[in-house]
């Protein structure tokens, strides 16, 4: 049988399988799919041109068309956002069609009227990046090459979608910052203003942590969980507090991990390279590893 004789006679009865054995996990009337994935992506792009226009586009800070591009990159994303949402709703709700959208306006609406808030957080990360590494040269430089403000930037806008209940897109966005960057933040995550991740490669960040004001830390930090209480059936008990608290003005360096949602690390602390930490510290600690003794033979 030629290949073409065979592609007639079974890619029907293998796509009709693969089409059954989609229909038994997911609803293809429901999900949003890879286009909806995409859209996501390119969402996250206008938003981004929007809160740094002038290194977005080819516009003049005093060039009328900055104010309109701006509002265009706004509104498109807005209004997709606002259909992707609806769908992600409908899913697991009972609600009419009516209040799906009015619910999927108003958390659209609550976001964007965000954004000059947004903004002046973002700043902070910034100059946080700015002042704590002493190779960078410029704000601009961190802006373009930096992989945490990149990131910092995605997670901001996704952690808004989070605390207002949105489910699937949050993690979409917070995944695809992880692709671009290597590093992983969940969107439930709280962090607070001037923060820094320096290289960023390999970071981790749980659902449940929570992080201060002017916190620096290092590539290959895991900020993560213990373990995972199990309920009856042996499955993971979700909605609990996993993940440790980082109070203000703490840096923890590459490789270290810290976990459990009772562990703390008090405000003006250091924690050092490849420390593993499943307890709280107080204010003020410095916590490393005793440095090795030289070898030194004596005759």
């Amino acid at each position: 049988m030629s290949l073409n004789d065979w592609l007639n006679s079974e890619i029907p009865k293998i796509s009709k399988s693969l089409e059954d054995i989609h229909k038994d996990h997911f609803s293809i009337d429901e999900t949003i799919g890879f286009e909806g994935q995409e859209s996501i992506y390119k969402i996250l792009r206008n938003f981004r041109s929007a809160l740094f226009p002038c290194l977005c586009d080819k516009f003049k800070n005093e060039d009328t068309r900055l104010n309109i591009t701006i509002g265009n990159n706004l509104r498109t994303s807005a209004l997709d956002l606002k259909d992707l949402i609806e769908k992600v709703i409908s899913r697991d709700s009972n609600l009419k069609e009516a209040e799906i959208t009015s619910i999927a306006e108003e958390i659209v609406i609550n976001l964007i009227k965000k954004f000059p808030e947004l903004r002046r957080t973002l700043q902070t990360d910034i100059q946080a990046a700015y002042n704590g590494d002493p190779a960078t040269t410029s704000t601009e430089e961190i802006l373009l090459s930096y992989p945490s403000i990149q990131t910092i930037t995605i997670h901001r806008v996704a952690h808004e979608l989070y605390k207002a209940g949105v489910p699937i897109i949050p993690r979409i966005m917070s995944e695809y910052a992880h692709q671009l960057t290597g590093i992983d933040i969940h969107p439930g995550a709280s962090i607070g203003e001037y923060f820094f991740i320096d290289h960023g490669t390999g970071v981790v960040i749980g659902e449940t942590c929570t992080i201060g004001k002017n916190v620096k830390i290092y590539q290959g930090v895991t900020l993560g969980a213990k373990s995972f209480p199990l309920d009856e059936n042996g499955n993971p008990i979700k909605g609990i507090k996993r993940h440790p608290n980082i109070e203000d003005n703490v840096v923890i360096y590459a490789g270290a991990t810290i976990l459990g949602g009772d562990t703390t690390i008090g405000r003006n602390s250091v924690i050092g390279g490849n420390i593993w930490l499943t307890q709280s510290v107080p204010e003020n600690s410095r916590v490393y590893q005793t440095q090795p003794l030289p070898n030194i033979k004596v005759d």
